[in-house]
């Protein structure tokens, strides 16, 4: 229980009635979890606007409400207005959990591609030399005492909070997270200063209704963690470096093939085994260590290089994040699933045209005998993805197996007809098997020696939508059913 006054304290706001020391306990910013004696906040959303709940918050028992625009509450209930309730409720998070980010060492990662695969890497490094590591990011929040699956990149400022102060209390002396560049638009991560800010890259992504206007938005958004941070280490070869660092206030370090970087990558190579993908590179500069990393691509190095630069900070040996990078595995990013020494599967989680050009052209890379995808498209999402999925698989696969993903409340076979359309405009080879295990089935049943077969689209994700109703269904399973059912001999 805390006083409100205490909790306001972090913003400018006005009493519009009641009193501000009024006892509060518990804050609430869904009115349906508002209890007798709450705080319950008023924040605008994209598709509801928590003003109009007010009302209903008071007969559940809120004590005060936090608007920025007028409400009608019964009289006895406290209302207090502030410009931007969404600042407010992060400033007077932290506050009701007594500012538990100044009790780790935080690392928050921005950029368009990169994050979660580096959030894990950084973890898994830490984790090896001694460090009780938190975790909040796309996949999962790990707080030490449990693993939250997660519905955002970035949680509410509420709930990030709320995790750091149970990371705290469960020993963790660090926590690294994934800043999504509408947590920094929405305000989730103010106030909190983190110790290092990493900027992976920054593309196109995430414009449109309900996002970002424009490229030149999305940019600016991004732009805020090397504002909010007190070192920034940035990836020094992307052709938007320049306006990246432009105006940061933090310490700034660099990382990439240049040789302007802080921390480089030499003399990168490939590595390519029957069932077997990997990289290796020496890292110089900063640290002066050979590298290996079990996850393919040249986009791993960004990945691994951002990974031995932030934890260069916490005094961890070369040998420790040598061998800790070696063991780094992100469920559902480039994840090879060993299935036969033939030739090579994985499932990643591209899921849109500029994720599967990323993945498909690394995966070209190798040079295997064939590259075959296997992809859908979910339903009640913008139809244009299926389009230009269909063409990007077309174009750049050598044969394509189109299967279901996760229709919601549309037809497969409708979500698979759009996917073909797209397809129609390139020269590419495909099969259609709309159920997905029997699609994955006949793609292992086929595989030929050094072809590299990639599930995309699900990754982490265990689960299939299919007329609003959410079914089990994670690929590793269907993986292993499948082969037990080919040693059965069925």
């Amino acid at each position: 229980m805390k006083k409100l006054r205490d909790l306001l304290s972090g913003f400018a706001w006005e009493l519009v009635r009641g009193s501000a020391d009024c006892e509060i306990r518990g804050v609430a910013y869904d009115s349906r979890k508002v209890e007798e004696g709450f705080l319950f906040v008023c924040m605008k959303g994209a598709l509801t606007d928590g003003h109009t709940y007010a009302a209903g918050a008071a007969g559940r028992g809120a004590r005060a409400v936090l608007v920025q625009d007028p409400v009608d509450v019964p009289e006895g209930v406290t209302v207090i207005r502030t410009e931007d309730t969404r600042l407010a409720l992060a400033m007077l998070s932290q506050v009701w959990f007594d500012y538990p980010a100044r009790k780790l060492k935080t690392i928050g990662i921005t950029g368009t591609k990169g994050k979660t695969t580096t959030t894990y890497m950084i973890q898994s490094i830490l984790e090896a030399a001694g460090h009780r590591t938190g975790l909040i990011g796309t996949i999962e929040t790990l707080t030490g005492k449990r693993s939250i699956p997660s519905e955002n990149t970035t949680p509410e400022s509420w709930l990030i909070q709320s995790y750091f102060a149970e990371m705290a209390e469960a020993g963790c002396d660090s926590v690294v997270m994934e800043v999504s560049s509408q947590a920094l638009m929405m305000n989730r991560v103010a106030g909190i200063t983190f110790d290092y800010g990493i900027f992976t890259n920054i593309s196109p992504d995430h414009i449109g209704p309900n996002e970002h206007s424009s490229f030149e938005n999305y940019l600016a958004c991004k732009k805020l963690l090397l504002k909010n941070c007190r070192v920034g280490i940035v990836n020094r070869d992307d052709p938007h470096f320049e306006e990246i660092v432009e105006g940061c206030t933090c310490s700034l370090e660099t990382y990439g093939y240049s040789e302007q970087a802080t921390l480089r990558a030499e003399n990168a190579m490939m590595i390519s085994k029957p069932g077997y993908l990997g990289i290796r590179y020496h890292a110089s500069g900063l640290e002066n260590i050979p590298v290996e990393i079990d996850i393919p691509g040249r986009f791993s190095v960004y990945n691994s290089l951002a990974a031995v630069a932030v934890c260069h900070h916490f005094g961890v040996t070369g040998d420790s994040i040598m061998e800790a990078l070696t063991k780094a595995r992100v469920k559902g990013r480039v994840e090879m699933v060993p299935v036969s020494d033939r030739f090579t599967l994985m499932i990643d989680y591209a899921h849109n045209a500029m994720a599967l050009e990323s993945l498909l052209s690394t995966l070209r890379e190798y040079h295997p005998n064939r590259l075959i995808c296997l992809f859908g498209c979910g339903g009640n999402r913008d139809r244009s993805r299926r389009f230009e999925m269909g063409e990007v698989s077309g174009r750049m696969a050598d044969l394509t197996i189109i299967t279901s993903d996760n229709p919601r409340d549309e037809d497969p076979q409708a979500i698979i007809e759009d996917i073909k359309t797209g397809f129609s405009r390139t020269n590419g080879e495909y099969i259609e098997i709309p159920d997905r295990k029997e699609a994955i089935a006949w793609a292992i049943h086929h595989g030929e020696p050094g072809d590299i077969i990639v599930l995309a689209g699900k990754g982490h994700e265990d689960y299939q939508i299919i007329k609003g109703k959410k079914y089990p269904m994670d690929e590793r399973v269907l993986i292993r059913e499948i082969l037990e059912a080919d040693r059965a001999g069925e």
